[in-house]
């Protein structure tokens, strides 16, 4: 029996499996239209369809696991990983570099076999899902490395955006860092991010990439970050960051850990500087 009937009350159930951590949603929906889900009992073939807490989800034959608070983490993607759970060629992949002891994880889009530098991870796929929408707007700043000689003015142009073979590139933030004989290292800023966008516009004006390097996603920065690791973002600093309309957006529950206050005894003594209220009390680390 298949039930395809949307209550009004509840969540789409790709949604709901995506926020549990398991995949995204967009593979939430294939795994429904094969079958692998069901609710009540009932075996879907359609996302369309609304659960609330009182439905049983059955996944692939085990209950839905307790949606765990969301969680993001930054990693130092290495060139030549493939930014996929499984791939068909046998090479290397992100998901089998990942340390072990991390929990399920989705990544927040994608990056190239041979870019490196930052890429998101979440266990929630609901919010892996709000940060890759280019209405989410995020800026992407990526390190490029060309060979062939730059035009300053060409790149100030890309701002305006640029129609190649048809596909039609919004605005590009562009600037030349710095000169290395025939090579040359850009900046280079994006919200759309399609598909081999940045080497494809490169090769329109005459220039190879030969390295190609995400900073920065948004307000999170690759900063020191070893290649190969890890390091998550605090609750705090994710909540502030998101802000209430994102976090709105991917209906996300983020723990609050509870804030332990010292007990400041007036000794008749100032306080030492670095405690005092001033210019830079309450400033984010």
């Amino acid at each position: 029996m298949d039930t395809q009937t949307s209550p009004s009350r509840g969540e789409r159930i790709a949604k709901v499996i995506a926020r549990a951590g398991l995949c995204s949603r967009r593979d939430a929906e294939a795994w429904i239209a094969s079958g692998r889900v069901i609710v009540n009992g009932d075996t879907l073939t359609s996302p369309a369809r609304n659960v609330t807490p009182d439905d049983e989800i059955i996944v692939d034959g085990k209950a839905l696991p307790q949606k765990e608070s969301t969680r993001l983490w930054l990693y130092h993607k290495p060139r030549g990983l493939v930014t996929t759970a499984r791939d068909p060629e046998g090479r290397p992949t992100v998901a089998a570099s990942l340390p072990k002891n991390l929990p399920r994880v989705v990544t927040v889009g994608r990056l190239d076999l041979n870019t490196e530098g930052l890429l998101l991870l979440t266990n929630d796929g609901g919010l892996s899902r709000v940060l890759e929408l280019p209405s989410t707007g995020w800026l992407r700043r990526y390190r490029v490395r060309v060979h062939g000689k730059v035009d300053e003015a060409v790149l100030k142009s890309l701002a305006d955006g640029i129609a190649i073979d048809g596909v039609l590139y919004g605005a590009i933030e562009a600037a030349l860092e710095r000169r290395q004989a025939t090579n040359a290292w850009l900046l280079i800023g994006l919200r759309e991010g399609k598909n081999r966008e940045i080497k494809r516009v490169m090769e329109h004006m005459g220039l190879a990439v030969t390295r190609l390097i995400r900073v920065s996603f948004g307000p999170f920065q690759l900063g020191d970050l070893p290649s190969g690791e890890v390091r998550e973002i605090k609750g705090r600093v994710l909540r502030d960051q998101l802000g209430p309309r994102l976090a709105a957006d991917a209906g996300i529950e983020i723990a609050r850990r509870p804030v332990v206050r010292q007990q400041v005894v007036n000794s008749g003594q100032k306080r030492p500087a670095a405690t005092r209220r001033g210019k830079f009390a309450g400033r984010r680390r």
